[in-house]
């Protein structure tokens, strides 16, 4: 089934996921994008024997491909070694002949860090595409940055993905980016594996990462955090380890009772051999455990559990049930550096992660009343396609899958294959079908920026190139947004961070040839209201003709903590006092309204709008009366309810050697930051706390100075929290020293 795609003038690449049906590449396109497809399940009508015949063995071709079929992505903190193991699966699966490291000696790099900057920096700033083979099994596999400000790839490729490794350190064990990771595998309800890796690192504490990561998962509270509250699925080690640190030799199948080496000189050979016997207690007690977890929600296993029958391996591999349905989290182990154990875990993708047709995806049918429509992958369904990746190029319409960088044609495109197409003008989560149905699928979760700062080319005639590029930023991240200062005129970028808005002015130089000046960081506060306050509002103005008039009568008030709705507006109006035409009008007004709060210019959100009353005139009453009186009713009664200003919180994850911690403790409550973890890596310290984003600018720099270089540190944002009334004031005049000086 060929789909018609929009024409455009510019080319981009554009990456898709199938949920059904199959697509053709039209020739007539010019731009690119990656796309995710599923199709909706049509029952087959009555027919001839021969037709039925036919019928059944083309279903049995698409079942038969997609069972064969596996989306995956790969998660982790930052440094977790994720991009290493997604090295080390596609050599050896086949898909590269030669192993290149993250920061390698000869300058190449890791085949899944494409750009410049990610091999310049050694960290994965964009989510990559890739597929090979293992075993006769198709895998798909979507690699992602683990650093917090570029969340966003991670959001995007679990959007479209059928499964996921998270990758844990076993020295660093659960991270900050880990729960933030295993939270978005839950938002969109992901099965999952966790890969523990660094085995060979000095520290290596697996059963501490395993105890961290069963109270991540098993517990209403983690104890690494107590602010994140799970509700994930318990977690089991299905293999062991064979030695640790410059000791570790192999891993011990608790499957299988078997000891798996990989040797080699890139331990592409596994040898199967006996559980060493010093190793024999060990696995048999992490046996019963892995079998315990497992038959507390597998009903088969349970009851062969309770009966004390024998569990054999072929019982024990049913626990794909569970893993399919999230109840159960299989935990490996190795260290992908090393080349150990990366083999197991491929067969574990296999054997724990669902195919397409074992996921429940769904449509919403707008022709309908956006009803759910479940996407089963028949290729006699419509095309209905997700667009969850774009990127720019000068190249012809075609069809391609994509291997990091590099393309492969190809002719046409089934359900759960995720490929590129040239000639798309779309966005980021744009819904394609074929035009004979009207689908759209759930959009995905996107955070709000936390920092922007000013921006502007140093060369005038470089003007087409900065608008070029700022546009084409925005439609690939969806974090990364552009505005204008209303007051300075300036354009403002905003994004999740420091490296985020760093990454886009270094993009804009290297990709647009654009140098461009940039300002201080700026926060990017919130103001709230703590208490009701009434509005009686009366907008009256006549200059001959026809003048303005509006009153509108209400309160406002704060909604409840947690809401999760930033903005409410309610019309109480009995009778017709305001004719119900101009209440769109005043929404309109209220909510231009908060845009801008007194205090220092910023938002206001959380806050509830009731319209109880007012009054119109026959002739002098318009939607830009009532706007205007919405306006400045807003602004009479917003003193009065008690206005605050919100900043944004991180939640900073700090390690450094443990000789330094009291400089490194008296400087984050300098920068009024509450401690919440602290904890003992070895020799270093790690500590947790939450600390306010505007006093955390430049602290890379600080706490280098501190530790002598050897402390590190991550953050991610956590929550607005109202500001102290020392910093509100200050906050207060600053804005209000500026205006005058305007």
């Amino acid at each position: 089934m060929a789909a018609r795609l929009a024409r455009s003038s510019t080319t981009r690449r554009l990456l898709y996921s199938f949920y059904s049906a199959s697509l053709n590449p039209a020739p007539q396109t010019s731009t690119a994008a990656l796309l995710t497809g599923n199709f909706h399940l049509r029952y087959f009508s009555a027919g001839s024997a021969a037709a039925a015949r036919l019928r059944d063995e083309k279903e049995a071709w698409w079942k038969e491909s997609l069972q064969k079929l596996r989306n995956i992505g790969i998660s982790a903190h930052i440094d977790s070694g994720k991009t290493t193991l997604t090295e080390r699966v596609l050599y050896y699966t086949g898909r590269i002949h030669e192993i290149h490291e993250v920061r390698g000696k000869d300058g190449v790099g890791a085949k899944m860090d494409s750009m410049d900057l990610e091999r310049e920096k050694g960290i994965t700033i964009q989510s990559a595409a890739t597929y090979c083979s293992w075993k006769d099994y198709q895998v798909n596999i979507i690699d992602t940055p683990g650093h917090v400000d570029f969340t966003i790839e991670v959001e995007r490729a679990l959007r479209v993905l059928d499964g996921a490794i998270l990758v844990l350190c076993s020295v660093g064990g659960v991270q900050s980016q880990s729960i933030t990771v295993d939270r978005q595998m839950r938002r969109y309800e992901v099965p999952r594996l966790a890969f523990i890796n660094k085995l060979d690192r000095m520290g290596a504490d697996p059963w501490k990462v395993m105890n961290q990561f069963k109270h991540m998962t098993a517990s209403s509270e983690s104890s690494f955090c107590p602010l994140y509250r799970r509700e994930s699925p318990p977690s089991a080690a299905v293999q062991i380890p064979i030695g640790l640190e410059d000791d570790f030799k192999g891993l011990v199948d608790l499957v299988n009772m078997k000891a798996y080496y990989f040797h080699g000189s890139s331990g592409e050979k596994v040898v199967t051999e006996d559980v060493p016997a010093d190793l024999e207690a060990l696995a048999i007690e992490k046996r019963r455990e892995l079998v315990e977890v497992v038959s507390e929600v597998d009903d088969k296993l349970a009851e062969a559990f309770l009966s004390d029958e024998p569990i054999s391996s072929a019982d024990l591999e049913e626990d794909r049930r569970a893993t399919i349905a999230r109840k159960f989290v299989p935990v490996f182990m190795g260290s992908a550096f090393k080349n150990k154990g990366v083999q197991p875990l491929l067969d574990g993708v296999l054997s724990y992660l669902p195919c397409p047709t074992e996921v429940s995806n769904y449509a919403l049918d707008q022709s309908k009343n956006e009803e759910k429509v479940t996407l089963s992958g028949s290729p006699d369904g419509p095309l209905v396609a997700l667009a969850f990746k774009l990127e720019e190029g000068d190249l012809v319409p075609r069809l391609v899958r994509m291997h990091s960088n590099e393309m492969e044609d190809i002719q046409q495109a089934h359900a759960g294959q995720i490929v590129a197409v040239f000639g798309v003008d779309c966005a980021s989560g744009d819904t394609f079908t074929d035009g004979s149905v009207r689908y759209t699928m759930t959009s995905m979760s996107v955070p709000e920026p936390v920092m922007s700062l000013a921006i502007s080319a140093v060369s005038k005639d470089s003007g087409g190139n900065f608008s070029k590029a700022l546009n084409r930023f925005q439609k690939e991240d969806p974090t990364f947004r552009v505005g204008l200062d209303p007051e300075s005129g300036q354009t403002i970028i905003s994004g999740m961070g420091e490296l985020h808005l760093d990454i886009y002015v270094e993009r804009m130089r290297r990709e647009y040839k654009v140098d461009a000046t940039v300002g201080k960081p700026r926060v990017n506060f919130r103001e709230t209201i703590t208490q009701r306050a009434e509005f009686d509002y009366l907008h009256k103005k006549q200059s001959g003709g026809q003048g303005q008039y509006g009153r509108v009568i209400g309160y406002v008030e704060p909604l409840p903590p947690g809401s999760g709705t930033k903005f409410e507006f309610d019309n109480m109006l009995v009778g017709q006092a305001i004719p119900p035409n101009f209440v769109p009008a005043i929404e309109k007004g209220f909510k231009e309204a908060v845009n801008s709060g007194s205090l220092i210019g910023h938002p206001v959100e959380n806050v509830r709008i009731v319209l109880t009353d007012g009054a119109a005139h026959a002739v002098d009453s318009s939607e830009l009366a009532f706007k205007l009186a919405a306006i400045y009713a807003f602004r009479q009664c917003y003193t009065a309810a008690k206005p605050v200003i919100l900043e944004p919180l991180m939640l900073v994850e700090l390690k450094f050697p443990t000789e330094f911690q009291g400089s490194v403790t008296g400087d984050i409550n300098k920068r009024k930051g509450m401690i919440v973890g602290n904890d003992q890596e070895g020799d270093d310290c790690v500590i947790t706390a939450h600390v306010p984003l505007n006093n955390m600018f430049g602290y890379s720099t600080a706490l280098r100075s501190m530790t002598q270089g050897k402390g590190e540190f991550t953050m991610e944002y956590l929550e607005h929290s109202q500001v102290s009334q020392d910093v509100q004031t200050q906050l207060v005049n600053t804005y209000k020293a500026t205006k005058s000086s305007d």
